[in-house]
């Protein structure tokens, strides 16, 4: 397409908002002759869909819940008054609680002030308040904030190591919905412990996040933790981040959670909009559908070209992934729907994986985001005419160009600036797109029943884990290998989990396994030295 029908074209299909200043570029994708016109009935359902769940409808059937996260920005819209009340009265509470930890009025147990934040949790309890931390934290932050986001033992060592003296003066906030997530589980039994080594009383630096009800709600109820905040079941993991979730740490850090959620609000309000061109989300996910072909035929690889936006790529993954990732239909039928989500940073990409979007394999299409502003204050010319921040758009715009000569179709999302407003939303933005696109290809967006099997294997595993263990102790004088375990144990069909779970035994002290090593390793044989 010649230079000047592209420009056409880009002022054609430009979304800018002024308000938001957030602008939707689709002009490099090449929608046929039609397609909007085609997709609009479906969009049309969608909207009306998307309407019944905003107004209280069942939309996860698998638990008989609501999806409510677009009422944690608008209370109002909240089909039950109590739960309005609930959600005004959460954010006033994280507030208050944030400003009496930084006014020193909540404290650490020898009254010093709290100078850190270590967030625990997994999936929605973590990618979102890392990715609000690293978008908009910084050296002005109220409090220095740490995550253990996984069940790594020498992770979370790592962190530790970083916090090192600061643990007597470190706040720590424990997210799990259930309170029996065991990767959180095991990083709070972690932290504690880090506590208890150090001679300080774990319960004095405490805050839950969780279900009422829950194993964890009762543990820190029953140890007088700091304080304990809400998940309410109609609030998906993935869309938690403007929960308590996301607040509660961002409120701690110091940002502005007011501003974000305003963000949110007011990118919620252009995307309830039932005219497809003036709404941003329906526009992106007209995008996924044409460029997927409706089936996830390609993945997404999102490029921002700024690097507190590194984060947003993981946190899209889950919500995008999570959500989409089905093996059937609303209507049972098998249809293996799904859209991969990878990326990195701009100008980073051009020196990892740009060769092959642009030269290589034609199974993507490309997110940009773009943000104006370079910094906080000038910059300096590193050379006439000049600053690092135009090279960096320089090169946003070169490889956009570059990717479109190859037939490589891409999106634009433009924001003016890194702020909590803008923040807000592009989470709101993402979250619609992925309900209206869900509604396009007839998935559930709102269950993961993948996920739970994927527990249940580890769970599995774990248990036979103390079989193996429990066999060894009983016979400390006798050596198995993975095989003769497994036969010993008349698990034969679980021949290879007994190896690896004894390999791993073995490379680890804490349960007295050692292995005698033989030429092949898995002839090496096991036994227990406890």
């Amino acid at each position: 397409m010649q230079t000047q029908q592209l420009w056409e074209r880009y002022k054609n299909r430009l979304y800018h908002d002024a308000e938001l200043e957030l602008s939707v570029d689709t002009s490099r994708i090449d929608f046929p002759e039609g397609f909007l016109e085609e997709m609009e009935p479906r969009l049309q359902q969608a909207y009306q869909e998307m309407e019944a769940l905003e107004k209280g409808a069942v939309a996860n059937p698998d638990e008989n819940r609501m999806v409510g996260h677009y009422w944690l920005r608008a209370p109002e819209l909240a089909p039950e008054a109590p739960l309005a009340e609930e959600i005004t009265s959460t954010l006033a509470a994280i507030k208050a609680f944030a400003s009496s930890v930084h006014g020193g009025n909540i404290a650490a147990p020898d009254g010093h002030r709290f100078t850190d934040l270590l967030i625990i949790g997994i999936g929605g309890s973590a990618l979102g308040p890392q990715f609000v931390a690293d978008s908009l934290g910084g050296p002005k932050d109220l409090l220095r904030i740490w995550f253990f986001d996984n069940t790594d033992p020498d992770g979370m060592d790592k962190v530790l190591s970083g916090i090192g003296t600061a643990l007597k003066q470190t706040l720590v906030v424990v997210i799990s919905k259930s309170g029996g997530t065991k990767e959180t589980r095991n990083g709070m039994l972690e932290a504690r412990q880090a506590f208890e080594r150090a001679g300080l009383h774990f319960a004095g630096h405490a805050v839950a996040v969780t279900g009422s009800g829950s194993e964890l709600d009762g543990t820190a109820s029953r140890e007088s933790w700091l304080g304990v905040f809400p998940m309410w079941d109609w609030v998906g993991g993935r869309t938690s981040v403007t929960s308590a979730v996301g607040l509660l740490p961002a409120a701690l850090q110091g940002i502005d959670v007011d501003r974000l959620l305003a963000g949110a609000r007011a990118c919620d309000q252009k995307t309830r909009c039932r005219v497809t061109r003036e709404n941003p989300a329906a526009l992106l996910a007209l995008s996924w559908f044409h460029a997927t072909q409706g089936k996830g035929a390609r993945d997404m690889v999102l490029l921002p070209y700024k690097d507190r936006l590194l984060l947003f790529s993981r946190y899209l993954q889950q919500l995008i992934m999570e959500s989409l990732g089905k093996g059937l239909d609303r209507d049972g039928k098998e249809v293996l729907q799904g859209i991969a989500v990878y990326g990195n940073k701009g100008s980073t990409d051009q020196h990892a994986y740009v060769q092959q979007l642009r030269e290589g394999v034609h199974n993507f299409f490309v997110t940009f985001i773009e943000v104006l502003k370079d910094r906080q204050g000038p910059s300096m010319k590193v050379e006439p005419g000049a600053t690092s921040g135009d090279y960096l758009s320089g090169f946003f715009q070169g490889t956009r160009s570059a990717l479109y000569e190859k037939g490589r179709e891409s999106v634009t999302i433009t924001v003016r600036e890194l702020s909590p407003e803008s923040v807000g939303a592009l989470i709101a933005l993402y979250e619609r797109a992925v309900g209206l696109y869900a509604l396009l290809i007839n998935v559930n967006a709102y269950h993961q029943p993948g996920v739970e099997a994927g527990k249940k294997a580890a769970g599995a595993v774990l248990k036979l884990q103390g079989e193996i263990l429990e066999m060894l102790r009983r016979q400390p004088n006798r050596e198995f290998t993975g095989e003769e375990m497994a036969l010993a144990l008349a698990r034969p069909e679980e021949v290879e989990t007994t190896f690896m779970i004894l390999r791993h035994l073995a490379a680890n002290g804490d349960h007295g396994v050692s292995v005698a090593v033989k030429d092949k390793i898995w002839e090496n044989k096991y036994r227990s030295i406890g």
